[in-house]
């Protein structure tokens, strides 16, 4: 199974429109990959949140379109990143797209764990309410976004729902990069499962951007790590690998759920 992470740019200069555009194409490119990620919020930035409200788009609205048809022309399963999505009741979510390769809708998940601390997305955007799987032919992805990647609950239910495969596409700031490196390997080892991890590189609302985005195997090994500048990540992975690392090292099966922790 091939992967390919697209590490955009999003860089204030260049409108929602075109790279929208843009980032179509690069799907478009990926046609020899299996699976297409890209991160979390690529269409406003994740720190912009003076544009969250303005561009703000419905499930379906232009970027579902736009990626639908580039999955539909790679002919790739495609984690279209996140958009800030306009509910029906006006809330706004932080909503990840994954489609199939017919360009179907095959999976959203509105993120849980918000960033902010009282302020940005924790105050201006809804939590999501679920986690969030999807069977492909090769595996079961499981799904997060960006801050989630700090909560390691949601991917032992992602895990309990079957998860094999994690993909955890980001919008995640240079200062704390260390920390996405660690937590992209914690969540591997911990769950014996692959971890895609796609965040963006540049600069917008001032926060630089970490960018390394990077794949990790059940045995926390770093399959492939990108630098700081957009780039295409792409690596081969083995999904027999999960199943027989389990197997080897059957650490899941010793967990204690449900703990009356204070």
């Amino acid at each position: 199974m091939r992967a390919s992470l697209i590490q955009m740019c999003v860089d204030p200069a260049e409108s929602v429109n075109s790279r929208r555009t843009r980032a179509a194409s690069l799907v478009r490119a990926q046609a020899d990959s299996d699976l297409v990620v890209l991160p979390e919020l690529w269409t406003v930035g994740a720190f912009a949140a003076d544009l969250f409200a303005t561009e703000a788009e419905a499930l379906t609205g232009p970027t579902h379109e736009a990626m639908a048809a580039a999955a539909r022309d790679a002919g790739v399963w495609l984690h279209a990143g996140s958009i800030v999505e306009r509910a029906a009741d006006g809330t706004l979510y932080n909503t990840s797209l994954v489609f199939s390769p017919d360009g179907q809708l095959a999976a959203s998940y509105r993120k849980i764990h918000r960033f902010g601390f009282d302020q940005g997305e924790a105050v201006l955007l809804g939590a999501g309410d679920r986690a969030v799987t999807v069977g492909l032919p090769q595996t079961t992805l499981g799904l997060a976004t960006c801050y989630d990647l700090r909560f390691p609950e949601l991917f032992r239910q992602l895990v309990a729902d079957g998860a094999q495969m994690l993909v955890v596409p980001a919008g995640w700031p240079a200062r704390r990069r260390a920390h996405w490196s660690l937590l992209a390997r914690a969540r591997a080892v911990e769950n014996q499962t692959y971890v895609l991890a796609c965040g963006t590189a540049g600069t917008h609302a001032d926060v630089e951007q970490a960018g390394h985005s990077v794949v990790v195997d059940p045995w926390g090994e770093v399959l492939a790590e990108a630098g700081p500048d957009e780039e295409v990540l792409t690596v081969d992975l083995d999904p027999a690998k999960v199943a027989k690392t389990r197997a080897d090292f059957p650490v899941l099966r010793d967990r204690v759920l449900g703990l009356d922790v204070p």
